[in-house]
């Protein structure tokens, strides 16, 4: 379980307090204390995620402080990026802005930007400030899908989506380098407090970079793959202490439901499994091997069992399971390499991927691969019911407004996936602010009023009001709806959102 707070340097786009953000990220960074999950700086703040239980917002308050005692800061570069503009919202920034094409695509170029931060997807440099007459607000509503290298700009902010991925920013053109490559030994082109200039030019961007494997032949084989399910991930407990990066915290959406099939092996808890999505794979033992399975059902209790199957037997996920996303761990965790500290994917920046026909998974090395067959079910959850009900806590962009609309009736999911959930139903009052770290389970509400709840794979940074966040006892549960699913919420504190002037 998590907390989160920020720790606020100034206010707005300022090179000035730009400086106190950058070293007081450069302190942590060099000495993060233990009860620190992560750390995700912006433009005149730092968002910290800490635990609960070893920490709070006192004892924050009196860290943060000694932070600001640091001094030095990294040493800027000057970073020149091609980029072919053209197409995507050009015109249309041309004819808000008063502008020909051609005058828009000088005023962007003609400019030196500083980056302030990298976040929202792994990579993605949030740089100011633009031109005064380009400065145009985030569309309402955020795109499903933005090609990736596209540059795009949101009233003083420019920067680049590594790769495809959902955005409201208007893009103007695309640059012809990737900011971003997993597989590159330095994977992110720009880090805060570099300069950038857009150089135009003719060319064609960059193909997505290779995907990272992180499936590892290190240990024992035990399982093929025969069909692979619908999204079937192996991950760990998820990747802490990048978000500054834009890497997403992944693991499972059901942390519980993972620990539990875990537990019952007597394996580490965040011992590296498979997430399945719905409907899960066929899979044929290649030994002898003791695996668990964990869900969650309808009225919110984890169930789990433990089965041993014999060389060649097959074991068929295919049904629906109770819930969209159950866990199937084998004894000592299977054999997967790490990227960034973690063996989860990030599926948006190019780490890992969801099982293939054909796999073959292995044990960690030096892994016996039978246990001893165990059955677990916990406490059913209360106000588990048909329209499930979640609890909320006032978000930093909090309003009497906004937590009304969002506890008066109940929502529909209308999209799921692992970044977070549509809700359909009564319009929120939200809105577009500047660019700062996001919690996990923050509820976003853009301009045009529909909010999301933003799960394990979230952008790291958002420009989009949040005047709530889940509970976090609250998270696996939320991670277990799907498409269609209605669900409530109810308000469960009036404690402001932990915000520290400094």
């Amino acid at each position: 379980m998590s907390a989160g707070a920020y720790l606020v340097y100034g206010e707005g786009i300022d090179p000035g307090v730009a400086e106190r953000v950058g070293r007081a990220a450069a302190a942590i960074e060099a000495d993060p204390p233990n009860w620190l999950r992560d750390w995700i700086p912006s433009y005149d703040r730092i968002f910290v995620e800490y635990d609960p239980r070893a920490s709070d917002c006192a004892s924050l308050a009196r860290w943060a402080r000694g932070l600001s005692q640091v001094t030095g800061a990294r040493r800027a570069r000057l970073v020149e990026l091609p980029t072919r503009y053209g197409g995507l919202d050009l015109p249309e920034v041309a004819r808000q802005s008063g502008l020909t094409p051609e005058e828009v695509v000088r005023l962007h170029a003609g400019k030196e930007y500083r980056v302030y931060a990298v976040g929202f997807t792994p990579g993605f440099p949030f740089m100011a400030e633009v031109p005064e007459p380009l400065r145009l607000p985030r569309k309402p509503t955020p795109r499903p899908r933005v090609p990736a290298h596209a540059v795009g700009i949101a009233g003083r902010q420019t920067g680049v989506y590594p790769q495809e991925s959902p955005g409201g920013w208007n893009l103007i053109g695309r640059t012809l380098v990737r900011v971003y490559d997993p597989g590159r030994e330095r994977p992110f082109l720009l880090e805060p407090g570099d300069r950038v200039r857009f150089v135009p030019e003719q060319g064609e961007p960059p193909p997505a970079p290779e995907r990272v494997e992180l499936l590892s032949a290190a240990g024992p084989p035990r399982l093929r793959v025969l069909k692979p399910g619908l999204l079937t991930l192996p991950l760990d407990a998820g990747r802490f202490r990048a978000g500054r990066y834009g890497l997403a915290r992944s693991g499972p959406l059901d942390a519980g439901a993972f620990r539990t099939a875990n537990r019952l092996l007597g394996n580490a808890p965040d011992a590296p499994a498979l997430e399945l999505n719905l409907s899960g794979p066929l899979l044929e033992a290649l030994a002898p091997l003791t695996v668990a399975l964990a869900t969650r059902d309808a009225r919110g209790r984890v169930r789990a069992e433990t089965r041993t199957l014999a060389a060649g037997e097959t074991l068929d996920l295919s049904a629906p399971l109770a819930g969209p996303r159950g866990y199937l761990a084998v004894p000592g965790g299977l054999a997967l390499s790490r990227f960034m500290g973690s063996s989860s994917p990030d599926l948006k920046g190019s780490v890992g991927r969801s099982l293939a026909p054909g796999d073959r998974l292995h044990l960690a090395a030096g892994t016996s691969g039978l246990r001893r067959p165990r059955r677990w079910t916990g406490p059913a959850r209360a106000g588990r019911g048909p329209v499930p009900t979640l609890r909320l806590l006032p978000g930093p962009q909090a309003s009497a407004e906004a937590l009304a609309a969002l506890t008066r009736a109940p929502f529909r999911v209308g999209s799921a996936d692992r970044m977070g959930l549509r809700l359909l139903g009564p319009s929120v009052p939200g809105g577009e602010l500047l660019s700062e770290g996001v919690p996990l389970g923050a509820v976003q509400v853009p301009p045009g009023g529909s909010p999301m709840l933003l799960l394990a794979d979230r952008g790291t940074i958002g420009g989009y009001a949040k005047p709530a966040v889940l509970h976090p006892a609250d998270l696996d549960r939320a991670g277990q709806l799907r498409e269609g699913d209605r669900v409530r919420f109810v308000l469960a504190g009036s404690e402001p959102y932990c915000v520290l002037e400094l």
